[in-house]
């Protein structure tokens, strides 16, 4: 199956009057070679069943339907159907669903793994919606701005570390598979991208909504010691529960490790809510 070029795509969308938007955060992949990367690094066989999340003009929707028993491209932009029809017309295993993934109930989808081009501005929310509410999705792999792919793999004691890194590490172990050129979409947007990609693992034995308060009341005020940031968030932690955890008096969160945290929350009670609540 030939996959979309640069001049197959931009033909497409002139015949039907579109134009990227850079408010959909629309940068479509034109480069057959990075399609055939990301279907590579996603390891897509003949019996997976594919979630596509921004589906654009179709062009990495090809190299997933050649490869995939099945791909449920969902896609925001309604200016976009008729392209991704005309795309699409070789192919009859692929399922074109036109909603906001964001408001989908997505633990209803039948895929095993998610494959997706995502604008900068969604990719955290998505890749945290699917890891939350999609358990049935086993790996995902993730195009996204640089930046944003390397703050859901980050360690500690880096500046990329934060919440999502550590949200992204309770669902699933994830890296850096490969690093993509401005130069593979078109319109270029101003920044490389990376795929991230991220296997599904049985999560910790400390309930999420215990621990993402914790979390994220650590990186509020990074500049803060962790028990200053703990306390001015409502969450009543003394030098003894540091202790106990193993963690110095003076240690902020951008200094712990998923496994610290895990060992704070379960000597914590449940987190209380902000002063005045």
């Amino acid at each position: 199956m030939a996959l979309l070029g640069a001049r197959r795509l931009r033909e497409a969308l002139d015949r039907h009057g579109i134009r990227p938007t850079k408010t959909l955060g629309q940068n479509f992949v034109i480069d057959p070679n990075t399609i055939r990367k990301v279907v590579a690094v996603a390891g897509i066989g003949p019996e997976d069943r594919v979630l596509e999340i921004g589906a654009g003009a179709g062009s990495l929707t090809l190299g997933l339907a050649a490869a995939a028993a099945h791909v449920i491209a969902i896609e925001f932009d309604r200016k976009l159907v008729p392209v991704l029809e005309e795309m699409l017309s070789p192919v009859d295993n692929v399922e074109v669903v036109v909603a906001d993934a964001l408001e989908l109930d997505l633990s209803t989808i039948d895929a095993t793994k998610l494959v997706a081009n995502l604008p900068y501005n969604i990719a955290v929310p998505v890749v945290v919606k699917v890891l939350e509410g999609a358990p049935g999705i086993g790996e995902m792999v993730v195009m996204t701005q640089r930046e944003v792919g390397e703050r859901m793999v980050a360690g500690p004691g880096t500046k990329a570390y934060g919440q999502v890194s550590l949200v992204v590490g309770y669902f699933a172990t994830a890296e850096v598979a490969a690093r993509v050129s401005r130069r593979a979409f078109y319109p270029v947007p101003g920044v490389d991208s990376v795929l991230v990609r991220m296997v599904r693992r049985r999560p910790p034995d400390v309930d999420p909504e215990r621990l993402f308060p914790v979390v994220r009341a650590a990186f509020s005020q990074r500049r803060k010691t962790l028990k200053n940031a703990l306390t001015s968030s409502g969450i009543a932690v003394d030098d003894d529960h540091l202790e106990q955890a193993g963690l110095a008096s003076g240690i902020r969160g951008e200094q712990l490790e998923l496994d610290d945290f895990l060992r704070l929350v379960r000597l914590l009670g449940p987190p209380a809510g902000p002063p005045g609540d």
